[in-house]
């Protein structure tokens, strides 16, 4: 399974010296695009030199930039791409386990893969601090599981609140939204709009906020602390959620164990409330 050049960056970032990493951070801020320019213009961009542009290309594990900027045009036109556009692969003949099934497993092993325990272990933590709020979110068909997520957080601590109904609603919980406080949103291909401005919005009000999104990555990126990049495509018109539904549950109970003296207490004067 081909990596993405987000998921190359997220493997090798650790190791890379300043400049790499202020290119790296700079496409990713602005993903797939930055990478579609010149050397020059990418080079002013991250306000490094065109040989370290090319040096991070290299380190990816691309022969040239041009070789680099094709992968990038596949990446875009995958992100592009509906679900009227995707092609519907029959099922194997004879198979024990369905295609579908096995698309996703690999989804899962793919997403972890590129996932550090750092990264996890750092989300877990922010989720945990008891200094501000926690807000989810999702979009059309991620929302499911914003609310989920939301649903288990709220029984172990306070201040934990699923964000529902129109956007107007959204834009009046900004007011509540401040520097100590925590958004996680839900966002894959094809990127709602709705989100990304009130990433945008939240961002602009020093709202640390954790995006989980898929392989191509959401515009939302360019305005997140922690990014979750899960895969999400399968053999079928319909993108699967599946591999960000369990990052989601380990990044929960890793959260429950961290607040497991207070988290349990809470559980019992819920039950005590029943």
């Amino acid at each position: 399974m081909i990596s993405s050049i987000a998921e190359l960056i997220s493997d090798r970032i650790a190791t890379m010296p300043a400049g790499e990493r202020r290119a790296a951070q700079t496409l990713i801020a602005n993903y797939p695009l930055t990478g579609l320019k010149t050397v020059a213009e990418f080079s002013t961009a991250a306000g490094v030199s065109s040989p370290t542009i090319l040096r991070f290309v290299a380190r990816l594990g691309f022969q040239n930039y041009p070789e680099f900027q094709s992968a990038l045009q596949d990446e875009l036109a995958a992100q592009l791409q509906s679900p009227a556009s995707r092609t519907l692969n029959p099922s194997s003949a004879g198979s024990a386990v369905s295609p579908m099934l096995e698309a996703t497993l690999d989804n899962m092993r793919e997403t972890f893969r590129h996932l550090s325990d750092k990264q996890l272990a750092d989300i877990a933590a922010r989720l945990a601090e008891r200094r501000g709020k926690t807000f989810l979110i999702g979009g059309r068909f991620t929302d499911p599981l914003a609310r989920y997520m939301a649903a288990h957080l709220a029984i172990i601590q306070p201040d934990v609140y699923h964000l529902a109904g129109q956007e107007s609603i959204w834009r009046d919980r900004l007011i509540d939204m401040g520097k100590r406080d925590v958004l996680v949103i839900f966002d894959i291909r094809r990127y709602q709009e709705s989100l990304i401005r009130f990433a945008e919005k939240a961002h602009q009000r020093g709202v640390q906020i954790v995006l989980f999104t898929d392989q191509w990555l959401s515009p939302i990126a360019r305005f997140a602390r922690h990014v979750i990049a899960g895969r999400t495509a399968v053999p079928s018109a319909w993108d699967s959620s599946a591999a960000l539904f369990v990052v989601a549950e380990t990044i929960i109970g890793a959260v429950t164990r961290q607040l497991e003296a207070d988290g349990a207490k809470r559980i019992r004067d819920l039950e005590a409330l029943r």
